[in-house]
């Protein structure tokens, strides 16, 4: 790897570790954008440096926020999982997807990663025993239903972004 893709890694790790402290928390209901800096950098640079982005910038905002426990790394994974799966499918395209493909990709990350979250939480909710089955899964259709808004929102600025953001990486 070199040092100016190891840079770039690092800077959208450290934007999704920002992203990831800034967020608003109600209790179970949390509302971010770590995942936009883990699905542009995947776009832009493929699926291993998307895990990357998404594993480092979770480890760090999970450090800076919570520590380490026993489920630090489970709580990584939805964000390693969305960079593997939106780099992947991006290099496929080699690296150039329409709009309607980067819309339908913002969405299946965001899925996702609602999906592994709320499995995280009720696993986490089971080692450190505070499981209830409303406070898990008794807001999943507001995380889902403010998931896909966030990633249509993505879906829409994505093209764009990634266009600019693409081009001043090429530039020396």
């Amino acid at each position: 790897m070199s040092v100016r893709k190891m840079s770039l890694v690092a800077v959208f790790a450290a934007m999704c570790a920002v992203l990831g402290y800034l967020s608003l928390d109600l209790i179970n209901l949390k509302i971010t954008f770590e995942d936009l800096p883990v699905i542009l950098g995947s776009l832009l640079l493929g699926p291993v440096d998307g895990m990357l982005i998404g594993g480092i910038g979770t480890l760090i905002y999970q450090l800076l926020r919570y520590g380490v426990s026993a489920t630090t790394i489970l709580w990584m994974l939805p964000y390693i999982l969305a960079g593997l799966l939106v780099g992947a499918v991006s290099a496929r395209g080699h690296f150039h997807l329409s709009p309607r493909q980067i819309m339908v990709l913002s969405v299946a990350a965001g899925l996702m990663i609602t999906v592994l979250n709320t499995g995280v939480m009720y696993i986490d909710s089971k080692i450190y025993g505070y499981y209830s089955f409303v406070y898990i899964f008794g807001t999943l259709g507001i995380r889902l239903a403010i998931c896909i808004g966030k990633a249509i929102v993505y879906g829409l600025i994505l093209p764009r972004l990634s266009a600019a953001v693409g081009s001043a990486m090429k530039m020396n």
